[in-house]
């Protein structure tokens, strides 16, 4: 998986949006470990007449193992520009933490929400989760806990927000699929399912079985959990993406279950559309995906 450097951090960054307020680096556990800071990006002016604005929360990329919310700052303060307050946070990782760590610290950044966001100008009871990559994973997954209760159950996870308050779920080339780790030839190997484990899978000194570790992946694919109560998506991909195929998938079975989906699936000639390029707002690709991105939440949450 690509990492961010320092120089493509600032670059994907420079020309800040401006009408826009920051706070950054909230502890929103309050064990002041640099994993648990989340910023809030929201209009200056803060509510409209018409009050409070809906709330657009993400989780940044990086295969799990990497990756910062600064990298995003612009993609989001872009979102509060429209009218949303928006949430950037950074979770513990991957090798050191396991699926399990994630995604008690997304339940956490939705309980901080749930109580604070009101003090930004935001409406807790409008809230949409959005992702990209591994990111995307973990809202959509968090999403899927708060009404399959088996899912929760399996991470020890109390969903700290009602599922009637998730209005909408974004997906940037997300990993929704993981039956495609298993294909032939993938880009990615199984070490990354193992590593998601607790102790990485490591039961025995010969490490787990195949068949075995697809059964445990199944509690990491959203596609497995998401069914006819999730709320509308937005999913963006594009044939240059690592996860193509997974989206598709995912578009596909999101149909079969009755969920509005708007997808924006770009073709091979779109040479912009590499994994997660939606980050860098110079291209024309992202700003289409900006202009349908602004919609769906105008739509979702209204």
């Amino acid at each position: 998986m690509h990492t961010i450097s320092k120089g493509e951090r600032q670059h994907l960054n420079l020309e800040p949006v401006s009408g826009v307020r920051h706070w950054d680096d909230i502890d929103f556990v309050g064990d002041h470990i640099r994993w648990h800071r989340l910023d809030v990006i929201a209009p200056a002016g803060g509510r409209t007449a018409e009050g409070r604005l809906p709330v657009y929360i993400y989780f940044h990329g990086g295969g799990w193992t990497s990756g910062d919310k600064a990298s995003l700052t612009k993609y989001c303060a872009s979102q509060a520009a429209f009218g949303l307050v928006v949430v950037n946070l950074n979770y513990r990782m991957a090798p050191h933490f396991h699926l399990g760590h994630v995604l008690e610290d997304a339940n956490e950044a939705l309980a901080w929400v749930g109580l604070h966001i009101r003090e930004f100008g935001g409406d807790a009871q409008r809230i949409v989760l959005g992702g990209d990559s591994a990111g995307g994973q973990i809202s959509a997954l968090t999403a899927a806990a708060t009404f399959r209760p088996e899912l929760a159950e399996h991470y020890a996870l109390i969903p700290a927000l009602p599922a009637t308050s998730l209005r909408g779920l974004v997906q940037h080339c997300s990993i929704v699929d993981f039956s495609v780790f298993f294909d032939k030839g993938f880009v990615l190997s199984l070490n990354f399912i193992r590593m998601l484990l607790p102790h990485g899978g490591q039961r025995r000194a010969g490490g787990m079985a195949k068949h075995r570790l697809r059964e445990e992946s199944r509690y990491m694919s959203p596609i497995e959990w998401l069914d006819s109560r999730c709320p509308p998506v937005f999913i963006t991909t594009s044939e240059r993406d690592f996860f193509y195929s997974s989206n598709i998938n995912f578009i596909h079975r999101l149909d079969q279950h009755g969920v509005p989906v708007d997808s924006m699936v770009y073709g091979w000639k779109n040479t912009n559309t590499e994994h997660t390029w939606q980050q860098n707002f110079r291209y024309p690709e992202s700003q289409e995906v900006y202009g349908r991105l602004q919609s769906f939440i105008s739509k979702v949450t209204a």
